[in-house]
């Protein structure tokens, strides 16, 4: 298999179907596994700082949320610089070497848990690290976006992100379940003593981090064998940057932060939101079933605007996100989990439908070339959410001893970002129907 190829049209009926389809599909099977592992190592601290107080740390509230907030913040600043970089480096070779740099963070986190004398600042630069995983997303999705012609665009940037946007449901649910096993015996250092309000338990917290490195060394394997660099995919960053100068590129950042910011933002908060909140509830049961719903429901989001429009398909989606946002306030003043939850549960669906619709506006708005690094610099931008929602949380609870001013914010970036997508892409006589 030759790791580079050259002719390339999608585009083409007879060259999509005698090559082009199978090809395309290899590699997004590589790019799937490779990008869901790296959600896994953006999102570990989401799972890690609910239990690190339980084994013996002293860190408060706020840095508690600083620390699942940071790898959002290096994540979304990463993205900026990622998202230029298939056409520079190639798909295939930029896809192994972001892939390997997610055991730097796995292995130092699952050192560093080991001994609670270490310190917020240690604890801080770790989280940070994380950030190479959310940096991933940007060139995964601009890789992905070159192989595949536009009737099928949304469908397939909808799996390649809904199935690797998984990756914050799998930690969050795994997590729990391998620190309770003693799964790497002597080569996976001692156990440590859980305290909980239900009693002390026996546990190897460095798992929720080292559990990640044997299925990144093959993912990084299966890409230097199956994936493929695109000749016609090759551009400078000059080349490229000239979509910093088009205004709809900024429109559709707005947007995508409104959906994705949202989404990844209240999955690195919503285990420490229900801590705070509902200090009955044992969170990490349930905080996995908001990403899960979320991922999956991706695809369908870019499938409905394949069908629909990406426009018409985020209008409506963005009326019920604002219902939702109000449903959290309400049931949180009313002090009722399963209200709350469930208000959570349509929101994480909400953000993921819009995710997928979102996304598939942006090919029909820009031509290939600049497609995919719009695709690129849009989640860039909407990945600051990881960093903003969580401490957005963190310091209205600081400052006020509830979220709901948060909550406030988010809702009026809501009733903004409605407004937004039906003037220039959604009414009648818009700029661009899409």
């Amino acid at each position: 298999m030759q790791s580079s190829i050259k002719r390339w049209e999608p585009e083409d009926k007879t060259f999509w179907t005698q090559t082009g389809r199978k090809v395309a599909t290899r590699n997004l099977w590589i790019s799937i596994p490779a990008l869901l592992l790296a959600f896994c190592v953006w999102m570990v601290w989401s799972a890690v700082a609910v239990n690190l107080n339980s084994i013996g740390f002293n860190f408060t509230d706020n840095q508690l949320f600083t620390l699942a907030a940071l790898p959002g913040l290096v994540g979304a600043t990463l993205r900026v610089f990622y998202s230029f970089m298939v056409p520079i480096f190639g798909g295939r070779n930029w896809t192994i070497i972001t892939t390997a740099s997610l055991l730097i963070p796995a292995i130092g986190i699952g050192m560093a848990v080991q001994d609670p004398t270490t310190s917020f600042m240690t604890m801080a630069i770790l989280s940070a690290l994380c950030g190479f995983g959310g940096g991933n997303f940007a060139s995964s999705m601009a890789n992905i976006s070159f192989f595949y012609p536009k009737e099928v665009k949304g469908a397939a940037l909808g799996l390649n992100a809904g199935l690797g946007n998984l990756g914050v449901s799998v930690v969050q649910f795994l997590v729990p379940v391998v620190i309770g096993l003693s799964m790497f015996g002597v080569f996976g250092g001692e156990s440590q003593t859980m305290i909980t309000d239900s009693g002390t338990r026996e546990v190897w917290m460095q798992n929720a981090a080292y559990v990640w490195v044997i299925p990144i060394v093959i993912t990084c394997i299966a890409a230097f064998f199956g994936m493929n660099n695109l000749a016609s995919a090759q551009a400078s960053f000059r080349e490229q940057a000239v979509v910093f100068k088009r205004k709809h590129t900024w429109i559709m950042s707005w947007l995508y932060t409104m959906c994705f910011g949202s989404f990844i933002g209240y999955s690195a908060a919503f285990p420490l939101l229900i801590k705070t909140q509902f200090p009955e509830v044992n969170p990490l049961q349930y905080a996995f079933l908001g990403p899960l719903v979320g991922a999956l429901i991706r695809p369908v989001g870019g499938w409905m605007a394949d069908k629909l429009g990406g426009a018409r398909v985020t209008f409506w989606d963005v009326i019920i996100m604002i219902i939702a946002t109000g449903g959290v306030v309400y049931f949180l003043n009313a002090d009722n989990f399963w209200g709350f939850f469930l208000m959570f549960m349509i929101l994480f669906i909400t953000t993921g439908v819009a995710n997928g619709s979102t996304f598939r506006m942006i090919p029909v708005i820009f031509e290939p070339k600049e497609a995919a690094p719009v695709l690129g610099f849009t989640s860039a931008i909407a990945a600051y959410g990881a960093f903003f929602i969580p401490k957005a949380f963190g310091t209205s609870i600081s400052a006020t001893g509830s979220p709901n001013a948060a909550l406030y914010a988010f809702m009026a970036y809501y009733v903004i970002s409605l407004f937004v997508t039906w003037y220039w892409y959604s009414r009648k006589n818009a700029e661009i129907k899409c």
